[in-house]
Order: structure tokens, then sequence, then C-alpha cells
């Protein structure tokens, strides 16, 4: 029993030793003479890794300012914090940045000083997300690739804010307060480069104007859209994933041509007021219609051919490229018409 109890002691009092010395590794204060300049010029209510000296980590310690950036970081985390103000003295010497990420501080749009942010010309992501912002801040630099501004207030985009942004891919304007007059002609413009726009859960009737020619990614859901404008797709001619859930869509509020657009894969629709199963091109391959008001289904439109619907599966050689359908929560007529069953079976993935 004694060199039992002897050995557990033993056993702890390594194991103690060798916790503690692993964490004086990696967080005890060095020899004065042992420091480095990462040491030296590391802010005291941050972390600097010394695996990782390009990243400066100081989130999520009640932060009401944010504190001088050495000249060496690429990498700066400041979320969760009570950070309200972007002053232009912090980044001074930050000159290296690629990436800030200030989600969920309280910072407000009086709080940005006018260069601070426009003065990071390699900076290349910025989030925003859950912040007091009324508006997108402006200006900001040419570098930037991606901007999150989701969960704000946002109900302004103030003219020209985005016009020397050629460089941004992403844009995530999602969970804000814009309404259509937020939106000109021109908001868009200078967006050259843009793939990915999310406007969901904002307080949209309309479809967004004069979107950037190469958008692939738009996202509008949870707004209240009744209508699509005709052509409205011509202009961005790559747009490859479109979500409209949760609107107000109907028959009547769609072009002419419905969805028949060749560059679309993925088409979302879930949750309106639809009747009936819009027009569609071949190369879709995901269609979501659960939660509209839709009775019967025109099988042409699922799976459309060249010639006329015989029995066979082989009339079907043609197409169709569509892969995923989705269409419970409707109030589709049963049984369902043999044609339509054949069309079906054709799709990896049906839900009625």
């Amino acid at each position: 029993m004694a060199t039992t109890i002897c050995f557990i002691i033993w056993a702890v009092f390594i194991t103690d030793s060798v916790w503690t010395r692993t964490v004086r590794q990696v967080y005890e204060v060095h020899d004065p003479e042992d420091w480095t300049v990462e040491d030296l010029d590391c802010p005291r209510e941050c972390f600097c890794p010394p695996s990782f000296p390009t990243a400066l980590y100081c989130e999520n310690r009640g932060l009401k300012e944010i504190p001088a950036i050495p000249s060496r970081i690429w990498y700066l985390y400041l979320e969760n914090n009570l950070i309200e103000t972007i002053p232009e003295k912090p980044f001074e010497n930050a000159t290296q940045l690629r990436w800030i990420n200030l989600n969920k501080n309280k910072i407000t749009n009086y709080g940005i000083e006018k260069g601070a942010l426009s003065q990071l010309k390699k900076l290349l992501f910025l989030f925003l997300e859950d912040n007091e912002l009324e508006e997108v801040p402006s200006p900001l630099p040419r570098s930037l690739e991606q901007l999150q501004l989701a969960r704000n207030k946002v109900s302004r985009i103030p003219q020209g804010t985005f016009s020397n942004l050629e460089n941004l891919t992403l844009l995530d304007l999602q969970h804000n307060k814009l309404l259509d007059n937020a939106f000109q002609r021109d908001t868009f413009k200078g967006l050259k480069n843009l793939m990915q726009l999310n406007m969901a859960k904002n307080a949209l009737r309309n479809m967004p104007p004069r979107l950037p020619a190469n958008t692939m990614q738009l996202f509008l859901d949870n707004n209240s859209i009744e209508g699509i404008p005709e052509n409205y797709f011509n202009v961005i001619p790559k747009v490859a994933f479109l979500r409209l859930n949760h609107n107000k869509l109907s028959d009547a509020g769609l072009p002419s041509s419905g969805f028949d657009v060749s560059s679309i894969l993925d088409l979302q629709l879930s949750h309106n007021q639809l009747t009936k199963v819009p027009r569609i091109n071949a190369h879709l391959q995901h269609l979501h219609l659960d939660h509209n008001k839709i009775k019967n289904v025109n099988v042409s439109v699922i799976c459309p051919t060249p010639t006329a619907w015989p029995a066979d599966q082989d009339s079907f050689r043609y197409g169709p490229h569509l892969s995923y359908l989705r269409l419970d929560g409707n109030e589709i007529k049963l049984p369902i018409p043999m044609d339509l069953m054949t069309c079906f079976r054709l799709l990896q993935t049906v839900i009625i």
C-alpha cells in the first residue's frame, strides 16, 4: 500500500513537472538576455506565438482600444473585445498587414478614422462582423479581396465606396438593414472581380441593380423580393449559385424565360409563393422548390427532351443534367403521373 502511494506521488510529481516545464516554455517570460525583437515589440495585452511570428492574438481580452501593431505582423486577431474606434495611429508601422479580424466589437462608422484602413496597402481580408456599423466603411484599401460586414446595422452604401476595389472577390452584407433605396445604378461599379455577393437577411423588395459581371454566387435569402426584372441575368452571365429562399416570389414576378440561364448550376427558391415549376436550363444540377404552392409538375420542364414522351426510358437519353430536386411542402396531387415518375427515376435525389 505504501509502495503504491509513493508511486502515485512520484507519478503526479513527474507529470506536474513536465506540464509546468511545457507551460513555461510556451508562456513564461524569458530572461532579459534571451529576449528577441518579437518579445520587445509584442503588446502586453496580446500574445505573440514564437512559432508564428507574423501573427498577433488580442482576442477575448476586454480591450477597449487597439494596441500599437508591430511592423512584422501580417495576421491580426482582435475579435470579441469592446473596441469602439479604429484610429490611424496603432497601424502606423503595420505596413505588412494582410488579415484583420475585428468581429464582435462595438465599432461605429464615426469611430473609424478616415485614413485608418485605406493606409493598409497590403490588406487582403477585413472582418467587421457583429459591430455597430450603419454604412459600409470608406475609404478602403485597393488591395482588399474579402470584406465581411455581416450582422451590423448597415442601411447605406455611400456613393463611390466600391469604385477602387477592383480586387474584391467576396462581399458579405448579410443580416443588415438594407432597403432598395440603398442602391444606385453605379453602386457596384468598380467591383470587376467580385465573385460572391451575400445580401441575405435584409429588407429588399427588388433585385439589386447592375451587379458586377463576374458574380458567380448571389445569395438573397430572407428578403421580401417579389419579382425579377426581364433579362436581369444578362448582366451577370457567370452566375452559377443563386439563392432566393424565403422571399415573396410568385409566378407573375418571374421573367418570361424563368431561370433558363445556362450558367446556373444551383437554384434555390424554397419558401416562396410559386404555383408551378419555373422554366430552367438543361445545365441546372440542383433545384430547391420546397414549401411553395406547387400543385402540378410539368414533366417537360424537369426532364426536357427533343422528342415526345414515350414510356420507355430511352427517350431521356439527352438529359437531364438535374441531379437533385426538392419539392416537399407543396400541394402536389397524388398519384404522380407515370411519365413524371420515369423522369424522377433519372435523378439522383428527389424529395417530394
